[in-house]
């Protein structure tokens, strides 16, 4: 096992929020606090999609970012998102969360505006040459409506500060050879795919689930780098229900995440709108799920 750029086994965590909406730093840090110490996370990813980043403004990000550091320090990665579809204000974000302490940056594809491969390149390398962290470029073609192509992803792991992957892209080919390249640690942001692609030598992952089943995520790739791979792939058909459940419902994976971690009395609070509410048998549901793994585990 070799720890990557950004952990091993990133949580991509939810932002909690008070009842009437606003921040809630106290408990962001008690569920950072939770993640790391008892949950088996080596890596927080802040302000991503599952930290509700399009509904956070930039000094809420910068603020959940020194929360966090304070109550985790060094015990863990911490990645801030900070990808948008203006680059200029990614750099704005991106620097702000280096002054915050944020370790490492995510930065998604820009956006809406489907830029050409070029300037997708364009927009990853202004934002690394500004700031002085590892960037983990974030590849999730469903959302954005643009790939970051094989080729783009080659050319921009020779730069210095591009050192990773949250990689969301469904393409498998694409996936194992941007892996045997080198030079960029590729992370699966799909639970189903965690295993298959830790198996091809990805670094590990960053997920949604891990907010409320790290334990049952890690231990898929602690058996396997144990050399168990069959107890791996038992272990890993084990989280498949309730991966299920969060990321394919047909609600976003926040809305699930929260759903679940408020019911287990953990902090979450409301999603903010445009996001809605998971109804109460969903979160029904997802208890069960929840309870079923972690019996299992």
């Amino acid at each position: 096992m070799s720890l990557g750029p950004f952990g091993r086994t990133a949580a991509a965590m939810i932002t909690p929020f008070t009842a009437e909406g606003a921040l809630d730093l106290a408990g962001a840090q008690e569920l950072a606090v939770r993640l790391v110490d008892r949950e088996g996370c080596d890596g927080l990813v802040l302000s991503g999609t599952t930290g509700e980043s399009p509904t956070t403004s930039g000094a809420e990000k910068e603020a959940l970012i020194r929360a966090v550091g304070e109550a985790v320090g060094d015990r863990a990665v911490i990645t801030a998102g900070v990808g948008s579809n203006d680059t200029a204000h990614t750099v704005e974000l991106a620097r702000a969360a280096e002054r915050a302490g944020a370790h490492g940056l995510l930065v998604v594809s820009p956006y809406y505006s489907r830029p050409p491969q070029q300037a997708v390149e364009a927009h990853f390398r202004t934002v690394a040459d500004a700031v002085g962290l590892p960037v983990m470029l974030y590849d999730i073609p469903a959302r954005t409506g643009v790939r970051i192509e094989t080729g783009t992803m080659l050319r921009l792991a020779e730069h210095p500060r591009i050192a990773g992957v949250k990689d969301c892209s469904y393409d498998l080919l694409h996936s194992a050879k941007v892996i045997a390249a080198g030079g960029l640690a590729v992370y699966s942001g799909s639970e189903e795919l965690n295993l298959p692609l830790y198996a091809l030598g990805g670094a590990g992952f960053v997920s949604t689930v891990a907010n409320v089943a790290g334990p049952a995520l890690r231990a898929v790739l602690d058996a396997y780098d144990a050399g168990a791979g069959a107890e791996a792939a038992r272990l890993h058909g084990l989280t498949l229900p309730l991966v299920e459940l969060m990321m394919s419902s047909g609600l976003p994976g926040t809305v699930t995440a929260k759903a679940l971690l408020g019911a287990l009395g953990r902090p979450a609070g409301p999603v903010r709108a445009p996001l809605l509410p998971a109804a109460p048998e969903v979160a029904q549901a997802l208890v069960t799920a929840h309870q079923t793994l972690t019996t299992a585990v």
